[in-house]
């Protein structure tokens, strides 16, 4: 028989190990040997299932089970969609009783809780961006702010508001790179150290959190986006004022 994993790490069983199966405990069983030790794969569903699985002969499961000839479900393998419909409306039409579904129409059903935790976390993403976006503003109007001084000199010496704009809108996106590269930093570490930590609990090889590159895209675009506006608008608002009143006078 094949065992899993954690059946393998809590009982202390190996490879070549005979165990006794039986449907009650203390009663007389099968003996057989553990010949395989199956990996949990990465399946949401199965997080939260604390039972252990084995996997028997179809003889010794019928015998241990006490079913006969019965089953409460099985799979059927199909070579296209349509021998999939086909096959649904021909068992669905022989008897009444039971019910065949597509496995992909049982996913989905399964995915529900996961589909509202994955637009509860999507809605978590936009107001944090929102937030961030009015704070990094504001950032950017103090730290311009600070410079009024340099700036009314940049202006009594010639140059032009253009130039002052400029400078300020490429050292806003500098910032921004940085930031960005920072953030991916600091969002694969923290990714690792989730996954590594939820991993050891459920021991599952599913992973909880996952840095792809349509995120490292959107994140960057995004915060050049906000770091280019944030620094237009406070230069523009900086140069606006005449530069005898940004030496307060």
């Amino acid at each position: 028989m094949a065992i899993d994993e954690r059946l393998s790490a809590d009982a202390r069983i190996r490879l070549g190990d005979r165990v006794v199966v039986t449907a009650t405990p203390g009663a007389p069983g099968d003996t057989v040997i553990v010949g395989a030790i199956v990996r949990r794969r990465a399946d949401p569903a199965e997080i939260a299932r604390g039972e252990y699985r084995v996997r028997l002969h179809l003889g010794q499961l019928q015998t241990l089970l006490g079913y006969g000839d019965r089953v409460d479900r099985f799979a059927v393998a199909t070579p296209s969609p349509t021998a999939t419909s086909d096959a649904i409306a021909r068992i669905n039409d022989a008897a009444f009783g039971f019910r065949a579904h597509r496995s992909a129409d049982i996913a989905v059903e399964t995915s529900t809780t996961f589909a509202v935790v994955s637009r509860f976390h999507r809605a978590i993403g936009v107001i944090t961006v929102v937030a961030s976006a009015i704070f990094l503003l504001c950032i950017m109007l103090l730290k311009v702010e600070e410079r009024r001084r340099d700036v009314a000199a940049l202006r009594l010496m010639g140059i032009s508001a253009r130039t002052i704009v400029r400078s300020v809108v490429l050292e806003a996106v500098a910032i921004a790179v940085l930031g960005s590269i920072a953030g991916v930093g600091v969002g694969a570490l923290a990714s690792a150290i989730v996954n590594r930590h939820y991993q050891g609990v459920y021991r599952t090889p599913l992973k909880f959190s996952i840095v792809t590159g349509d995120i490292v895209l959107l994140a960057v675009a995004l915060s050049l986006t906000l770091g280019l506006a944030a620094g237009w608008l406070a230069a523009r608002r900086l140069v606006r004022t005449p530069p005898l009143a940004l030496f307060g006078r």
